[in-house]
């Protein structure tokens, strides 16, 4: 199997190949042979589906930096690595059926993408910026479970989310959430607190944390001026990615959030759901000012 595996790539290779099926080989790793030297720099669609692969390579849009089609169902894949924000052309990827818990934020650098399907993993929430992207049309995130609320930005999209919002013990997590009637959206970890209109004030480490990324924005291209003593390791992880945006003015969000629930019947898409409330938008403000102002259909 493996040197019908290495044959197979190496014919992709030197004949330049645009496609490259790799379904149903028992595959544990992704193949180093895709990674050798320049990688297959042609590939535009590969297709890894009912293999047992579990993370994906660090440089994947080093190596295959023209993919467009990426289909990975069907697999054990645990965890997306950042680097999957780099392949600037990809268009349509499946990791339905895997075994995700999370989405990796860098997943919304993907301007290009118009297809995504999440369905049959074990997503709890989904990054708040996904969505963002005028090109993402579709976005199938049916039968995961856990997952009762959806970013904002999805509202207008095409979402498939049959399966979705069944009850969770809270005993089982150790998220913050918020309640709206009966419907309970548990957050990120990363939300170290939650706002309310009644909060005005913003904690004295969320300006701090904001102060510093518009100054290393301005100043630097990075966050590497600023020393571990000056900020602890998991501040400076931070600067890197904020939470998200306020979905009212954009400004970037490190530690607290201020989330506002509007139920899918308020939305154009409740014609196309029969009103089914179970899964609903979830729009994330950066303040109690941009919450009370802030209108999902505005």
């Amino acid at each position: 199997m493996a040197s019908e595996l290495c044959k197979t790539i190496s014919v992709a290779r030197l004949e330049k190949h645009k496609y490259l099926f790799l379904n149903y080989k028992n595959l544990q790793h992704f193949p180093s042979e895709l990674l050798k030297d320049e990688g297959l720099r042609y590939l535009e669609r590969l297709y890894m589906k009912r293999n047992s692969l579990t993370t994906l390579p660090e440089n994947l849009a080093q190596k295959l930096p023209n993919l467009v089609e990426l289909y990975l169902n069907s697999n054990n894949i645990v965890v997306i690595p950042e680097a999957i924000g780099s392949l600037v052309k990809l268009q349509c990827l499946d990791l339905s059926d895997n075994a995700l818990e999370i989405v990796c934020p860098q997943i919304g650098r993907l301007r290009a993408l118009r297809h995504l399907r999440l369905a049959n993993n074990q997503l709890q929430f989904l990054p708040p910026d996904l969505g963002r992207s005028p090109e993402l049309r579709y976005i199938y995130v049916d039968n995961n479970i856990h997952l009762r609320g959806l970013p904002s930005y999805l509202y207008n999209k095409v979402i498939g989310y049959s399966g979705c919002g069944a009850p969770i013990q809270v005993s089982e997590v150790k998220l913050l959430s918020f309640s709206s009637g009966q419907l309970t959206i548990f957050l990120p970890a990363e939300v170290k607190s939650i706002g309310t209109e009644a909060d005005p004030l913003l904690p004295l480490q969320e300006l701090a944390m904001r102060s510093l990324y518009c100054t290393y924005r301005q100043l630097a291209k990075d966050v590497n001026f600023l020393s571990p003593i000056s900020l602890p390791r998991s501040f400076l992880e931070l600067l890197y990615c904020p939470l998200g945006h306020c979905h009212r003015c954009s400004e970037p969000m490190f530690t607290i959030v201020y989330p506002k629930l509007f139920p899918l019947r308020e939305t154009p898409m409740a014609g196309l759901h029969q009103g089914r409330t179970a899964v609903s938008f979830v729009a994330y403000c950066c303040s109690a000012r941009c919450l009370q102002t802030f209108d999902l259909l505005s």
